[in-house]
This record gives structure tokens, C-alpha cells and sequence, in this order.
């Protein structure tokens, strides 16, 4: 750590779980193309907020939620 306290900072900060995630950072843990992320934010399955024109950021527990709602057991 130098004389700001710089190291904790960031030693905290990658210690805290981020709450809000990007689109491309959604469809990688869900396994989907970014595309499909985007559909299912489009049409209001998977609840996001816009930051600006280009910014868009999913709640991890609105991602958790969803998981938990939409989870389907598919019969072979």
C-alpha cells in the first residue's frame, strides 16, 4: 500500500461484489449470445435500467430472480 491508501481501496474494491452488471457480462454467465441478452431485456423479461443513450445495467439480484422464474426442465 503506498502513502494515499491506495492498495486498500483496491483491495476492497475487488472484494465487493459488483451489484450491477453489463449486458455482455448477462449473457456470458448465462450462457447466450450478447444478442439474446438484449432480446430478453427488449421485450421486459429480464429487468434493466439505461444510463444515457448507450449504457444499459441489469441488477444481480433482478438476474437471480429471473433465473429463478424462468428456470424450465426441458423433457428429451
Amino acid at each position: 500500500m503506498d502513502a494515499t491508501g491506495q492498495g486498500k481501496v483496491e483491495a476492497d474494491a475487488v472484494s465487493i461484489r459488483r451489484e450491477w452488471l453489463k449486458v455482455p457480462e448477462i449473457a456470458r454467465l448465462l450462457g447466450v449470445p450478447r444478442t439474446r441478452a438484449y432480446e430478453l431485456i427488449q421485450r421486459g423479461e429480464l429487468p434493466a435500467v439505461r444510463l444515457g443513450e448507450r449504457t444499459i445495467r441489469v441488477n444481480r439480484q433482478e438476474l437471480e430472480r429471473f433465473l429463478l422464474e424462468e428456470r424450465r426442465v426441458v423433457a428429451k
